[in-house]
């Protein structure tokens, strides 16, 4: 069996995730016939490219962001959700009434556990987008996916944290102090993403870097298919991530 390693930066990753997203039999379901909402998020910013086919501004498709400091981008500074219709773009707004447990919705995380759970930080007091689409979600089933790097593993559990911490609770904190929510869907790491792009077998055997690679992962890629997905990471190392 073919083998290759691969280091990926956090922006390689990210449209490597994105990639594999849009992979998703639910995904490729919902493009043809249902509703796909892109929630803001830097790594949706890359779903939403794979999925439109046009540029977006990362920085502006997103609420919080981390920068040495827990951030917010000022409400006029944001970029509109996109959701998609059978397709083709319509407005976000109130579109989760219609959605059914055919539809998806793709919402970016901040921590990834060891039993793979999702969180999502929160600086909104009352939960921001994922005090939003939750009820929808869980009452009606629609598919949630949650595209998030193995650069935002941790090492504890995310539902002990939701438990621990608060907006309230905290007296003072680098940048914006947070609450946590678990989120229960699909999550899609590049190990998931490489496996729906080809491979037979991924995992991780490597973390971190210096001199701009700061955040990346290295992992082991096996498979038939492995020399094609080598040429795809080199393709999207050479654009950086980019379109």
């Amino acid at each position: 069996m073919k083998q290759i390693q691969i280091t990926l930066t956090p922006r390689e990753s990210k449209r490597i995730i994105a990639m594999g997203v849009k992979k998703l039999p639910v995904v490729q379901q919902a493009l043809k016939k249902g509703i796909i909402l892109i929630t803001i998020g830097t790594t949706n910013a890359y779903v939403a490219e794979e999925l439109t086919g046009r540029k977006i501004d990362h920085l502006r498709y997103c609420a919080g962001y981390i920068d040495g400091t827990a951030a917010v981008v000022p409400q006029e500074k944001r970029l509109p959700m996109i959701a998609l219709k059978n397709g083709k773009e319509v407005s976000a707004d109130n579109i989760i009434n219609e959605m059914t447990s055919q539809d998806v919705i793709i919402k970016g995380a901040n921590a990834i556990d060891p039993d793979g759970i999702a969180g999502v930080m929160l600086a909104n007091p009352m939960g921001g987008t994922t005090g939003n689409i939750t009820g929808p979600v869980m009452a009606k089933g629609i598919n949630l996916v949650i595209p998030v790097g193995l650069e935002k593993s941790i090492p504890y559990s995310v539902i002990e944290i939701s438990k621990r911490i608060g907006i309230q609770r905290c007296i003072k904190a680098t940048g914006l102090p947070v609450g946590m929510a678990s989120l229960a869907g699909k999550v899609i790491t590049e190990v998931e993403a490489l496996t729906l792009l080809g491979a037979e077998d991924v995992f991780p055997i490597g973390a971190g870097g210096v001199e701009g690679g700061e955040g990346s992962v290295t992992l082991c890629v096996i498979g038939e298919k492995a020399e094609e997905i080598f040429e795809l990471v080199q393709k999207v190392k050479e654009k950086k991530g980019e379109l």
